[in-house]
This record gives structure tokens, C-alpha cells and sequence, in this order.
């Protein structure tokens, strides 16, 4: 393919690697079957921490990371026929979906397979409570076997009918999220090395999305490039549809459309994207269709933009609480707050994750805690006013006892 950019030098820093081909992970098997190890371990330790006899999950993103079985996950998502039952001292259980026994086979994670009792609507029609009783009784029997005296049992997600059969079981209901959440939110090394390849390969796909940033291409097909290249590398999905450009920027978190660039409009984009080893890539950026200069407008809110985020990420360390940032974080000007962004920073890892640190001009509404060694934390802006493009900006970091590494290296403009 020809390169578009007068300087090949700039398409080579860009995406040295990847330019023609996908890009193959270099990591050992080691790093991944560490980082299971941990992962698991850290859902059993706050299951211990919670006095919970075992979690049942039923989110795909929270499978993943217990025991790093995959299976149509965004039909999963919304359809409940898969789930797992972890237990706080005892085994592994994998509820997979018939005929799909096959995927969870030589995962260390899972000590037994068993076939999923589904009990949706879609499937079993006027017979669900049938269904919801046989499952039931499956749970509360192993919780019985397994769970010794502890009959406290954390769910993740679950419609009211299950909820009350299990309760009916004798089974005491624990609100799971928070289990998971906070579990996810502590990186181990390994991971880390997980994520840092998610990101390669993310920024592969921005240089496809720059290199075609020119005039004419509609936002679909821009946002096409990101899926491709993310796809062909081994990732699972993107879970927005966040690139526009020119007027349709402003305001933000319109889905990518048919409509054309035109040259000197701003591009921006945010990339979410679920990325190989299942861990997100979440950042934005954003620059001038046809690499044109900026307009002084679009360089003063893209300044605006950086300087919030180079703020924000100075106060970012182990301890530090999120009311303490809030009180000495980057302050919005004015004139820009009707179209401001939500948050100023938010957990990520196997998707968007806890916590969200909300922009002081809502952070009353917030929650407390404190950024805590090997999180990892997207540090965000989007600056816009009347009339103008959005400039958005997003970086991921890994916070340390000093401060923050980024681990992300696509420039800014």
C-alpha cells in the first residue's frame, strides 16, 4: 500500500511493526498462565475478606478474568446461558453452554465442567420457573458440598427470579460486585505485560485510523481500521462507536456515522477497545483531517485538553485520596463546562473498571477511596465550547508509589 505521509519516517514511528501484517504477540505462555494464577487468587482472597462462601458469575468480563474462558461474550452478555461458581475454599465450577464443553478443556483455572442450566425467557418460555428451579437446586446442592457452613453466596448479576429461588434455598445473597471490582482493580506483573500488548496493538490501529484520516472518508470507515486491526491481532470487540468529526464532535458521544471528513475538521475518537488476553485498550486522541495545521481554535481547546490531562496525571499516586484529587485537580473554565466531559480518570483492565473519579464539577455526587498501587487509571478530557469541535484526550497509566507511568505512546499533536 502507498504511503500517504511525505515523510515515510512518520508512518514507520507510528506503527513500526504492524504496518502490513498483524502483529503476534511476544509474550510467553508463562506471563499468561501467571496472571491467571493471580487473578483467580485475588477473587478468593476478597471472597474470604467478604466471609462469602463462593461468587457466582455470570458477566463474561468477570469469567475471563476468574478463569480466562471465553465464549461468545457480547452475545453472553445479554443472553445468561453461561456462568461460574467459585468457591472461597474448594473448586472452580464452569457452567458452559451446550456444546461448548470443549472451550473450557486445559484451563488450569476450572476444576470441573458442567452443562449451564438456562432459564431465560427466550428459551425456556412459560416452563422458566422449571428451569430456574432446577438450577437452583444444582447451586444450593454444591454449596451445601462445598461451602461447609457459609452460606453466603456473592452474585455478580442475576434477574429477580433466580434471586428469590436461591433464597429460598436458604442461601443468603451478597451483592458480588464489589467483589469483583476491586479485585480486578489491583494489577499484578504479569498482567500488566498483558495489558502493555493490548495497548500496542490498540495504537496499531490509531495509525491506521491517522493514515487514512483524509478528506472523504466517512467515520464508519475510519472506525472500520480499528476494528481490523484489532481483529486480525487476536482482540475480542471495541464497546463504543466513538469517532466523529467536524460539527459532529460537538457535543460528544455521537456513534460514528456515514457522514464524510472534510479536510481541516477535527477527528476525535475514543477507542475502547477489548484487545488480545481480553484486557482494554481505552484511548483518545484527536487530530485535522488531511494533516492540515490547526486553526487557532482548535489548537486553543486542544492546549486546554493537554494541560488537563498533564494536570491530573501530576497528582496521581499511591495513596492519594480521590477527594484529594478532586480538590487539586485541573478546574474547567466556564465557558466550557456545558459541554465537559463526565470524569477526569476511571479503573480500567479487562473492560472500564472501579473506580470512576467524577470531574470536581460533579464530584459531589462521588464515592471515597484512594488510587493505590498498580491500578491502572485512564486520565481523560474533552474540552469543547458553543459552536466548536470536541478535542478528545485519554491516556492509560499504571500507578506507582511516586506517580504514574504511562503506558501508552501514540503522540499527541
Amino acid at each position: 500500500m502507498k504511503s500517504i505521509f511525505k515523510d515515510e519516517r512518520k508512518r514507520t514511528y507510528l506503527n513500526a511493526e504492524g504496518a502490513d501484517k498483524p502483529l503476534r504477540s511476544p509474550l510467553p505462555q508463562d506471563t499468561l498462565l501467571k496472571a491467571r494464577r493471580y487473578r483467580l487468587a485475588r477473587i478468593r482472597q476478597l471472597l474470604a475478606e467478604n466471609d462469602c462462601g463462593a461468587i457466582l458469575l455470570y458477566d463474561p468480563v468477570n469469567i475471563r478474568y476468574a478463569f480466562d474462558c471465553s465464549n461468545m461474550q457480547v452475545w453472553t452478555a445479554h443472553n445468561p446461558i453461561r456462568y461460574a461458581l467459585i468457591f472461597s475454599d474448594g473448586p472452580g465450577i464452569m457452567f458452559e453452554f451446550k456444546g461448548c464443553e470443549h472451550l473450557c478443556e486445559g484451563l488450569e483455572t476450572i476444576d470441573e465442567i458442567r452443562i449451564a442450566t438456562g432459564w431465560m425467557f427466550m428459551g425456556t418460555g412459560d416452563r422458566v420457573s422449571e428451569f430456574v428451579g432446577k438450577w437452583a437446586d444444582e447451586i444450593a446442592d454444591l454449596m451445601r458440598g462445598h461451602g461447609g457452613d457459609n452460606n453466603r453466596l456473592a452474585v455478580d448479576r442475576m434477574e429477580p427470579e433466580g434471586m428469590i429461588a436461591l433464597q429460598n434455598r436458604d442461601l443468603e445473597i451478597i451483592e458480588g460486585g464489589q467483589i469483583t471490582e476491586r479485585a480486578r482493580s489491583i494489577k499484578s506483573i504479569d498482567e500488566i505485560e498483558l495489558m502493555r500488548w493490548t495497548i500496542r496493538v490498540c495504537e496499531a490501529g490509531m495509525a491506521r485510523i491517522y493514515e487514512h484520516s483524509l478528506p472523504g472518508v466517512t467515520e464508519q470507515e475510519l472506525w472500520a481500521h480499528l476494528h481490523f486491526e484489532n481483529a486480525r491481532s487476536g482482540g475480542d470487540w471495541l464497546e463504543t462507536k466513538l469517532l466523529t468529526c467536524g460539527p459532529n464532535t460537538n457535543p460528544w458521544y455521537r456513534e460514528c456515522s456515514d457522514r464524510p471528513c472534510q479536510e481541516g475538521e477535527m477527528i476525535s475518537f475514543d477507542t475502547d477497545m477489548i484487545g488480545p488476553y481480553g484486557y482494554c485498550a481505552d484511548l483518545s486522541r484527536a487530530w485535522t483531517c488531511g494533516y492540515t495545521p490547526m486553526t487557532a481554535k482548535q489548537r486553543e481547546i486542544y492546549s486546554v485538553a493537554l494541560e488537563q490531562i498533564n494536570h491530573n496525571l501530576s497528582l496521581i499516586k499511591h495513596g492519594v485520596s480521590f477527594v484529594e484529587f478532586n480538590e487539586k485537580s485541573w478546574k474547567i473554565p466556564q465557558r466550557f463546562q456545558p459541554y465537559r466531559y463526565s470524569l477526569a480518570a476511571h479503573g480500567v483492565g479487562m473492560a472500564d473498571e472501579w473506580p470512576i473519579v467524577l470531574l470536581h464539577t460533579d464530584f459531589i455526587h462521588n464515592h471515597g477511596g484512594q488510587f493505590e498501587a498498580n491500578m491502572v487509571i485512564c486520565v481523560e478530557s474533552l474540552v469543547a465550547e458553543k459552536g466548536s469541535e470536541s478535542v478528545k484526550l485519554e491516556t492509560q497509566v499504571l500507578v506507582t508509589e511516586s506517580g504514574v507511568e504511562r503506558l501508552d505512546s501514540f503522540p499527541w499533536e
